[in-house]
């Protein structure tokens, strides 16, 4: 068994210890982005990750997060 896990980004392959979590893996995404993390909303495997399940947000090898523009409006 693995300490690492690779998960696919929008940026390619990004590698992080076992039992990390979204919010985890947006660090590392947005620091090379400069973004803050409240001004993207995300996605895990396809399904939508609210701002704050991201911390409890268990990500698994060979996962795929996505970072995407809110869409706001009305």
């Amino acid at each position: 068994m693995s300490d690492l896990i690779t998960i696919q980004t929008d940026h390619g392959p990004l590698q992080l210890p076992a039992g990390s979590t979204l919010a985890t893996a947006l660090t590392h995404i947005l620091s090379h982005a400069k973004q803050d993390s409240h001004s993207v909303a995300t996605a895990v495997n396809g399904q939508f990750v609210a701002r704050p399940a991201r911390g409890s947000c268990p990500l698994a090898d060979g996962d795929t997060v996505l970072c995407f523009s809110p869409i706001t409006g009305g």
